[in-house]
């Protein structure tokens, strides 16, 4: 295998004497004989550094400062366990994501609620809950939650501005233009904010941010700190995520401390030097972390070589949402000349391509091929289309390995029927 490659894969991942990958020192086909396939394979140790190293990287920079895992990038509970015991906030957008939060263990002072429609049900939840802080998104979320928020209590908010940056990634992903569903532009940001000060049952904290998602150029983050800063003095300023990260053999993500040296410049130059920073990181938190493992059922050559799977965009709409590139690879022949195939799963829809162009060494029927980079968005947004049952999420961690999310059943696929 390349070392382009393998630098795909978690961490510390390697190959064994025969050439198969492993992760957190598990070897894939071992976890996949043990579990079936699809399976999405967490490194365990690497992500709980990736964690350590996201703290460092911004407290050494900026004291007052505290990093909110995105958890819809992975909402599994595991993984937000990961985080909370590491010391990390919790971003939550919904209250399923407040729920498995608080079933994660974490203080649910330290989680901070999104969202651009939130449900009478979803804010109750978050008050009666002790949610830290909500961002307020529109001007009907402050009638709701004055409306709900009991008297005597006052609810910590910021306030979502949109910086007005068009991101260089897919039109889906980019979420601080002024056509943006997501916040308010700055004149209305200033009348939320106004409101809220004047509020009984509100407290104004400070202002939140987001440009877009995966991201490949950290001044472009950087460009959304002025258009808060015009806003006035706060004790919050959240800078939100966005960070991209390396999918493909030809990508070069920026590094984290590219991306931390790049946000904290623009705060010292902008921003109170005592307020608290908050950042929102996603998938460049998880992404790298995870792989999933397939099996190969069908090979039809043709104009085309269509290596089909047991899996697709059942388990990773990524593609079929972002075009996002994949790699792929035959576990354990990784490293052999290779034909150009299309990899594509088992659904019924044309564009269910998981590596579209990808060079395969000799594969046949039977064989294991894995996905690296698909610890972000892709249990997120895994779904039952054709019947799919949803797949595991397995722990690899030094040679041995857990399931943290079991694989749906057909009884499951029933449950929900009641007629």
């Amino acid at each position: 295998m390349s070392d382009d490659v393998l630098e795909l894969f978690p961490p510390g991942s390697r190959l064994d004497r025969d050439g198969t990958v492993m992760v957190g020192d598990c070897r894939l086909d071992d976890v996949a004989a043990e579990f079936g396939t699809p399976v999405i394979v967490v490194a365990r140790d690497a992500l709980a550094r990736r964690v350590r190293d996201y703290l460092a990287a911004f407290r050494s920079r900026w004291p007052r400062s505290d990093v909110a895992f995105a958890s819809k990038s992975f909402p599994c509970t595991a993984v937000q366990r990961i985080m909370v015991s590491e010391g990390l906030h919790l971003d939550v957008a919904g209250g399923g994501e407040i729920l498995t939060a608080l079933k994660a263990g974490a203080d649910p002072a330290r989680l901070v609620l999104h969202g651009n429609a939130k449900t009478d049900e979803e804010l109750t939840i978050a008050i009666q809950s002790g949610v830290g802080l909500v961002v307020v998104d529109n001007f009907d979320d402050i009638d709701r939650l004055e409306h709900l928020v009991p008297a005597g209590r006052r609810q910590p908010c910021l306030v979502r501005v949109i910086p007005g940056v068009q991101a260089a990634t897919h039109a889906s992903q980019a979420t601080g233009h002024a056509r943006s569903k997501f916040g308010l532009l700055p004149d209305d940001a200033r009348v939320a904010i106004a409101r809220i000060e004047n509020s009984p049952r509100l407290a104004m904290q400070g202002v939140h941010t987001h440009v877009g998602s995966q991201l490949l150029d950290v001044d472009q983050l950087a460009e959304a700190v002025a258009p808060i800063a015009r806003l006035g003095t706060f004790d919050t300023y959240d800078l939100g995520g966005g960070l991209g990260v390396r999918y493909t053999y030809r990508e070069h993500a920026p590094t984290l401390d590219q991306y931390a040296d790049a946000m904290v410049e623009q705060a010292r130059a902008l921003l109170p030097a005592d307020s608290r920073l908050i950042v929102e990181p996603g998938r460049s938190m998880v992404a790298r972390n995870a792989c999933t493992v397939y099996r190969v059922t069908t090979i039809k050559r043709g104009e085309v070589v269509h290596v089909a799977v047991d899996g697709g965009m059942g388990d990773n709409l990524e593609v079929a949402l972002y075009d996002q590139r994949f790699e792929a690879g035959i576990v354990g022949r990784f490293d052999g000349a290779g034909e150009q195939c299309q990899v594509v799963g088992r659904h019924c829809e044309s564009g269910d391509v998981l590596v579209a162009g990808v060079p395969l060494a000799d594969p046949a029927v039977g064989d294991l091929l894995v996905v690296p980079a698909t610890g972000a968005y892709c249990h997120t947004m895994a779904n039952n289309y054709n019947g799919n049952r949803r797949v595991p999420v397995v722990f690899a961690s030094g040679g041995s390995w857990r399931v943290v999310v079991r694989r749906e059943t057909w009884d499951d696929l029933l449950r929900r029927d009641v007629d």
